[in-house]
């Protein structure tokens, strides 16, 4: 894809880190904007309008990442993609619920941070040209797995696939948000209700026999994958 005058916010205090990802998204053809603390990033996701943020969580002052989140959700659907450290799990799981679209662990390499930038603006652009419309006809990039919402049809490869209702949903919301970090409350909560949110093993049962029915070889997926101690996403060939 283009990225030809795609606007970056990087959010992060550390100078080093900013340093380097200016750096690099520069190289990669990204115009790029700084900002060190959650009450700026804010200010400048409203005056720049950024086509993709790179927050981290750990942010000196009033608002540390998830305030961030939470506040930039209340006003644009822009694509944020969580920088955390492996001690801050819980927050990373927050951010996610509370909008953030994916996210990368500390410290990660150059072509890591390319690949989920451009598969986050990908994602974007499909949204846009969909008007925000869910699409009746959803299929994984290698077409192997094939969904009709509107005739509740699946097909995995040259196979219809018997699913149940909750199945389906499930698979629906998967599919629906390839390439998504799915955390298990959000799911929990779409495909089961806003009672639902802390029954993680329940979901590891639904997603076991989901994977049963789709994949074509359950113990090695290829689409439906774990994200461990955050939830699921669905990956399409190639999507990183």
């Amino acid at each position: 894809m283009r990225v030809k005058g795609k606007r970056i916010l990087v959010v992060d205090d550390e100078a080093p880190i900013q340093r380097i990802l200016r750096r690099n998204l520069s190289v990669g053809g990204y115009e790029v904007f700084v900002a060190d603390t959650g009450k700026q990033a804010v200010e400048m996701v409203q005056m720049h309008q950024p086509d993709l943020i790179l927050l981290d969580l750990c942010l000196p002052g009033e608002l540390d990442g998830v305030d961030v989140c939470v506040q930039v959700r209340q006003f644009t659907h822009t694509p944020i993609i969580v920088l955390s450290a492996v001690t801050e799990e819980k927050q990373k799981v927050k951010a996610l619920d509370l909008g953030a679209d994916d996210y990368l662990t500390k410290p990660f390499n150059n072509d890591e941070l390319q690949a989920r930038v451009r598969a986050c603006l990908r994602r974007a652009g499909t949204k846009e040209v969909l008007n925000e419309r869910e699409p009746e006809i959803l299929n994984s990039e290698d077409q192997y797995l094939h969904m009709d919402v509107a005739r509740r049809l699946v097909r995995a490869g040259a196979n219809e696939v018997r699913l149940t209702p909750t199945e389906f949903e499930l698979l629906r919301q998967l599919m629906l948000h390839a390439g998504k970090v799915l955390t298990h409350r959000s799911l929990l909560r779409a495909v089961w209700g806003p009672e639902y949110g802390e029954e993680a093993d329940y979901l590891r049962v639904y997603v076991r026999q989901l994977r049963l029915k789709v994949e074509a070889e359950p113990s090695h997926p290829k689409y439906i994958l774990t994200e461990p101690g955050i939830g699921y996403v669905f990956r399409s060939q190639g999507e990183f």
